[in-house]
């Protein structure tokens, strides 16, 4: 039984607090700019030469220079919402993919996972938190104390506004209000349900001693969760990031997000296995079962780099303005961080985790984990942080009301986690699978 650490419960309340600081300093700065200095750093902007809108929907309406100051100010004080907008659409991807690795592997009644069940159920189990976040947002949405999402202007889907657009007047059926609401309370409350039905399903199965019954029962669940995911992740892609900038659309942008959280929920799933194992408590988990995990942190980082290249590739070649158009903001205004990403997402993963003696090193595998789940991050903020903030992003404000949102969902993160730990039996002993996954050994 783990028993959560007073000292690490301090630090998680620290994360947490110092992270509400420096969000408020953020706030009080963004919100203070004055209308002399955003116009000084829209015309700094213009002035090196950078005319490339940010956002395909910056096309369209007035183009004057009261215009552009209106839309720089909306775009600057977009920030504190988008901070927190962005991870908390992050964790809550890393836990419903921590749920959904967990259903794969009862699905396929994979073996060697099973010891590293409770820590899947942890990491899940921050679903309801980030989800009541999101909930939030979205009614500083909808209710207009928010401008995350432009489509959600009346003026933009009225033919007889100046500020018509054509094309949110052909997608409103889709992205329209009252629909996106009931969306995003479907998705948190689906998820949240999920995790509390196989959690309770997965403590019964150990109670009974790996009744046949409860145990079939868990399986449907894991597949009924499975399919739930695959529709939900994808819908929530849309809503809740694609459709920042609505002009635009991929195929491939729902696999490249969910991906991108997988590879991140897998790395969360070794620091907290490696974490307790540590402590002493876990001593189960060896060299076979961080191999296995190490070799999906490879796989997933892998198949994040493929999809990256492929939606970028085919966009770029292709050169349709108006799909081209969310690479062009992005290099023009995001260089220093867009493309180095996949330095650290890409080229460090491949050319470390490729050994298969590496992947037993705790002490790398940790290492990498943390990495990870670093350049995902900046991955998010790339996806969220152009359509919404636009190049107002290189200042003081914004970047501490980007560390101080992720410093506060982190901290909140391994408060829920790790508490969650401490409550469950650590080792799933009624499992049938569990004398597998204790004796399983990896044979190359």
């Amino acid at each position: 039984m783990y028993s959560f650490s007073p000292k690490l419960k301090l630090y998680s309340i620290i994360l947490i607090v110092v992270g509400v600081v420096l969000f408020g300093i953020g706030y009080a700065l963004n919100h203070g700019l004055d209308d002399a200095t955003i116009n000084h750093w829209m015309e700094s902007v213009h002035s090196n030469g950078h005319e490339t809108p940010s956002h395909s929907s910056e096309l369209v309406g007035p183009q004057d220079h009261n215009a552009h100051l209106e839309h720089a100010k909306h775009q600057i004080h977009n920030a504190p919402l988008a901070s927190i907008h962005t991870f908390a659409v992050f964790f809550f991807g890393i836990s419903c993919c921590a749920l959904f690795f967990y259903s794969i592997q009862h699905a396929a009644h994979a073996g060697w996972s099973i010891i590293v069940t409770r820590v899947m159920e942890a990491v899940a189990s921050f679903i309801p938190y980030a989800g009541g976040l999101l909930v939030i947002i979205m009614i500083l949405n909808i209710t207009h104390a928010g401008h995350l999402f432009h489509w959600m202007d009346p003026e933009l889907t009225d033919p007889n506004s100046p500020e018509f657009d054509v094309i949110l007047y052909e997608k409103k059926k889709f992205l329209n209000i009252p629909f996106y609401a009931v969306r995003t309370l479907i998705y948190v409350i689906g998820a949240s349900f999920f995790v509390w039905k196989l959690k309770s399903l997965s403590r019964k199965v150990d109670e009974n001693k790996g009744n046949r019954k409860i145990y079939a029962s868990l399986y449907s669940w894991n597949i009924g969760y499975i399919a739930f995911f695959g529709f939900a992740s994808a819908a929530w892609a849309w809503d809740w990031l694609m459709s920042i900038d609505p002009h635009w659309y991929s195929t491939l942008y729902i696999w490249y997000s969910m991906v991108s959280c997988l590879s991140s929920a897998v790395a969360c799933i070794i620091l907290v296995s490696v974490y307790i194992k540590k402590k002493g408590v876990y001593p189960q988990f060896n060299n076979n079962h961080l191999h296995d995990l190490g070799k999906f942190l490879f796989a997933t980082s892998l198949l994040w780099s493929y999809l990256w290249f492929s939606q970028f590739m085919l966009y770029w070649y292709a050169n349709v303005p108006e799909e081209v158009n969310y690479f062009f903001g992005r290099f023009e205004y995001y260089g220093p961080v867009f493309l180095p990403m996949l330095i650290i997402n890409f080229l460090v993963p491949l050319l470390v985790l490729v050994s298969s003696s590496i992947k037993r090193n705790y002490k790398v595998v940790t290492f990498m984990a943390c990495l990870v789940i670093l350049g995902h991050a900046l991955d998010y903020f790339n996806m969220v942080m152009p359509g919404t903030v636009g190049p107002y992003w290189n200042n003081l404000p914004m970047a501490l009301l980007v560390t101080g949102s992720f410093i506060f969902i982190v901290g909140a993160f391994v408060l829920v986690v790790m508490t969650t730990l401490s409550k469950l039996k650590l080792m799933p002993t009624g499992n049938p699978f569990y004398h597998e996954s204790e004796i399983y050994e990896y044979p190359f």
